[in-house]
């Protein structure tokens, strides 16, 4: 009898240990109300303090819509949003304010967007150990998608409308300087500039969201050994999936050791991926002008460089293709991508860019771009103005470049009155997209300042009529094309040579082998 005595004693007090030191702590316990009318950030931040104060736990969101405005992470901390649970982005209306920017690294290296983390419906900035989870939604609709009217790119013409209202937010997630992230399983629509913004994040997995947002889908900026898989990214109006490596924490560091695996990105109509109907009624909703967006891309901010990266299994539909870009003076380096599908590209399907627009400290060297192999890649209906653009520049070459396995089927020009440059222009400086280099005077692939190029087993044809040769090959230094195949347009030849040495074509159809040491122009 005194033994079980014993034992129930040891067991109450057991539970009552148990009790004090709780690990999930429910966000209406702290007073909130989740009936979207009431503004629910204190009880959010109240649930948050007292989960950090007992030594971490999860933050629990219950179904119901929680209008708040920012929330403060911290670390060992999870938030998990439960089915039926909205949190909503207050807005200019509900009579409060997020916090104000943070004072951000002090130079123009980066928009406004780059340069701060705490305006933003959730922030967290030199933390551990947190998670976003669950299956509920995020609705960042009391977000803005462009930044204060008074912000340095209002002078050179660029519209990113509407502007953020005075106490406003731009971004739904933002990260800074943090370790051991997870964000998983929830849906994020109207995210504002950024859906998710993480800078200087390392150990970060980002797994299984669905995305439908007016500007950048997720930015991966300056971050160590990231996970991004089963991701579904709609984002019409800026990119999907965007590996950036700013000068915003006030030096430069890569983006390095990434894998991204099993994602879909897209550019339909905003927020008709999230409600199922992916209309393409609206086309001129992007800064630039230039259509559809909603692509994975590495740059444009890129001062510290992008290595050691893969890219496999993704979908692109409606978007514009792929990018790798370096322009601020970084490498770009050591790149595999593969198992590829692409479907109504609205530019060039393939992108490799090394320029010098060189945003950055002054002084710096242009970058170098080299070390890619892309491989086992479809693309239908991709926009042949453009080409499949490789460019670097005058001594500056892109280096070291394979591409296999890859087949291409080009629309024809849109206008007959669509002029094709016969000279490019390097545009060295500009903004890298490649619609600032106009027709291009080839339909499959534009190779230019490039060093050490090989394409094996890689096809290109038209579905209408084509005037144009299908390769260009423009200050190239070793070029090695095997088992090549092109449909010829007319009376155009397939392949123009210019300032070309070490070009080896080996089983490329029609046209007999050819090995030519140097040309410095030649057509066949």
């Amino acid at each position: 009898m005194m033994k079980t005595k014993f034992l129930i004693v040891v067991l109450l007090i057991s539970c009552s240990v148990f009790a004090q030191n709780k690990t999930v702590f429910n966000i209406k316990d702290y007073g909130a109300k989740g009936d979207g009318k009431t503004i629910d950030t204190k009880a959010i931040n109240d649930a948050i303090d007292a989960a950090a104060n007992a030594g971490g736990g999860t933050v629990y969101f219950p179904g119901g819509t929680f209008l708040s405005y920012s929330i403060r992470l911290k670390s060992n901390i999870t938030l998990y949003l439960d089915q039926g649970c909205t949190l909503l982005a207050a807005d200019s209306t509900h009579g409060g304010r997020y916090d104000d920017p943070d004072p951000g690294p002090g130079n123009n290296y980066q928009d406004y967007g780059h340069s701060h983390w705490h305006n933003s419906l959730i922030w967290g900035e030199n933390l551990q150990n947190i998670s976003i989870l669950g299956p509920g939604l995020i609705n960042g609709r009391g977000l803005s998608r462009g930044f204060y009217k008074h912000e340095r790119w209002e002078k050179i013409g660029v519209n990113a409308g509407p502007y953020m209202w005075e106490g406003g937010a731009n971004k739904a997630i933002s990260l800074k300087l943090c370790r051991n992230v997870i964000l998983k399983d929830f849906t994020l629509i109207y995210g504002g500039h950024f859906g998710i913004l993480a800078t200087g994040v390392d150990n970060l997995t980002v797994d299984n969201l669905k995305i439908d947002t007016n500007r950048d889908g997720m930015d991966i900026d300056c971050c160590f050994n990231v996970r991004i898989s089963n991701c579904t990214v709609n984002s019409p109006n800026d990119d999907a999936i965007v590996l950036k490596s700013s000068y915003a924490l006030g030096y430069a560091r890569p983006t390095q050791n990434v894998t991204i695996t099993n994602c879909q990105v897209s550019g339909y109509d905003l927020g008709t991926l999230y409600d199922g109907t992916y209309q393409r009624k609206q086309f001129n909703q992007v800064p630039d002008q230039e259509g559809p967006t909603g692509r994975i891309k590495f740059g444009t901010e890129s001062n510290g460089g992008f290595k050691n990266i893969t890219i496999s299994n993704c979908v692109f539909e409606y978007c514009r293709g792929l990018a790798l870009e370096t322009v601020d003076g970084a490498l770009l380096e050591d790149v595999t991508i593969t198992n590829i599908t692409m479907r109504d590209i609205v530019n060039s399907p393939i992108f490799l860019r090394l320029g010098g627009r060189m945003r950055g400290p002054q002084g710096t060297p242009i970058g170098e771009l080299r070390r890619v192999l892309i491989s086992n890649v479809v693309a239908y209906n991709a926009d042949s103005h453009f080409a499949t653009l490789i460019s670097g520049l005058p001594g500056n070459e892109i280096e070291d470049v394979k591409l296999n396995n890859i087949r291409i089927y080009y629309r024809p020009i849109d206008s007959p009155l669509a002029k094709i440059q016969k000279e490019v222009p390097e545009y060295e400086k500009v903004y890298p997209e490649p619609q600032k280099f106009g027709v291009l005077p080839a339909y499959g692939f534009f190779i230019r300042h490039v060093k050490n190029i090989e394409l094996n087993n890689v096809e290109v044809s038209f579905m209408g009529k084509e005037t144009r040769p299908a390769f260009i090959l423009d200050d190239v230094k070793g070029a090695d094309f095997f088992r090549v195949k092109a449909q010829k347009a007319g009376t155009a030849p397939l392949y123009q040579l210019k300032n070309v040495e070490g070009f080896n074509l080996k089983d490329g159809g029609e046209i007999p082998d050819k090995k030519i040491s140097r040309t410095p122009q030649l057509s066949f």
